[in-house]
């Protein structure tokens, strides 16, 4: 099996002068679900090359044994270093796609159109595709093959409006993913705030927050498997 991984290239934090990026664990924890799994891993950005971690994601209290096993691997470092560009990667040549999550998708892939081709091609190819945290985000251009959105009908998850506030980022974000989610007509719902959380919807799968990644990847691989 070949996973192709998304991760944006976006790290201004909106004007507030902080940087934003991919978070960490949210690449981490599903690297590994897949690796275990004996999956062929990409790595891709909207740029290639390396892509801007949030630097907030690699502080003590966001590290986990996934992420310190990351970090300590030199397969995975060479790996995340060299993303390849994503306007050059084929959906055809994959059997699945993943996005992390990090604030960085909502400037970037939200607005991809290579972005939007891929999740839309992968999906219509029959193909699972998984999106956590802000990443379902990235969803809000994608159609179906009759133009209405993708979402719309479909259960789907993301980061809360309620999570996005205790961050205190609110009026910082291009949008709430919550909030586009349900205005595109998705069936939106939640878990309780910062707990595993995930939604599977057909070949769409989605996840609310960081501690949704590995049970995002592991509903991803089952698909896979079934």
């Amino acid at each position: 099996m070949k996973v192709l991984i998304v991760l944006t290239s976006h790290e201004e934090l909106g004007d507030t002068g902080k940087k934003t990026g991919f978070w960490l664990e949210e690449l981490a924890a599903p690297y590994y679900r897949f690796k275990g799994a004996g999956y062929e891993i990409t790595l891709a950005s909207p740029k290639g090359g390396r892509p801007p971690l949030d630097p907030k994601s690699n502080q003590p209290e966001f590290q986990t044994d996934d992420t310190r096993r990351f970090e300590a691997d030199a397969e995975a470092t060479a790996a995340l270093a060299n993303t390849v560009r994503l306007d050059s990667v084929s959906a055809a040549d994959y059997d699945t796609v993943f996005y992390p999550g990090g604030h960085g998708p909502l400037w970037d892939l939200a607005e991809d159109q290579s972005s939007v081709r891929l999740i839309e091609t992968t999906l219509r190819s029959g193909k699972p595709v998984a999106l956590v945290c802000h990443a379902p985000g990235v969803l809000r251009h994608t159609t179906n093959e009759d133009g209405s959105p993708l979402v719309a009908g479909k259960e789907v998850t993301g980061f809360a409006n309620t999570e996005e506030a205790a961050v205190e980022l609110v009026d910082v974000v291009p949008f709430l993913v919550e909030d586009e989610l349900t205005k595109l007509g998705g069936e939106y719902s939640k878990g309780a705030d910062w707990a595993p959380y995930v939604v599977q919807d057909g070949l769409l799968i989605t996840g609310q927050n960081p501690a949704s990644s590995a049970p995002a990847a592991d509903a991803l691989i089952a698909k896979l498997g079934a």
